[in-house]
């Protein structure tokens, strides 16, 4: 009997741990923004319509962010070398990396680099449609990613 309450004890103990990991990794240290009428891309404020995003304390790599732009606002800006749109959380839907991934290497989207190290090691880039469509989101840079 006693085996059997252990195991059980131990089940019980990795479903909350799970849910908790769970929990944390997906909601808990996520900050929705809204509301941004500007965003700093390179040398230029681009005014933006329709933000909705998510950044978060926690990490520097978190931000990912919706929104719409006219697509002239980025002309003479030179592209991006290595985008790799990061995957946000299941629930922040608007953004799609593998579509947005996908995207870019057929030339349907232009991904431009909007700050070089805003965050130690991690550069934020923008990538616009020509509908005005775009999505910013922070990597690494090649400092670290290698």
């Amino acid at each position: 009997m006693k085996g059997r309450s252990l195991v059980i004890g131990f089940l019980g103990f990795t479903v909350l741990f799970g849910a908790g990991l769970f929990y944390a990794q997906n909601y808990a240290f996520y900050d929705r923004v809204e509301g941004l009428t500007e965003l700093p891309v390179a040398d230029r404020v681009i005014p933006v319509e329709g933000y909705v995003g998510i950044d978060a304390e926690s990490s520097g790599l978190k931000r990912r962010g919706c929104f719409t732009v006219d697509p002239a606002a980025f002309d003479g800006l030179p592209p991006a070398e290595d985008p790799q749109p990061l995957n946000p959380p299941f629930w922040f839907d608007c953004f799609d990396a593998g579509a947005l991934t996908e995207d870019i290497a057929a030339g349907r989207a232009t991904a431009y680099m909007a700050a070089v190290e805003e965050v130690d090691g991690i550069d934020r880039l923008v990538a616009v449609y020509p509908d005005g469509r775009a999505y910013e989101w922070r990597q690494l840079n090649a400092r670290f990613a290698e």
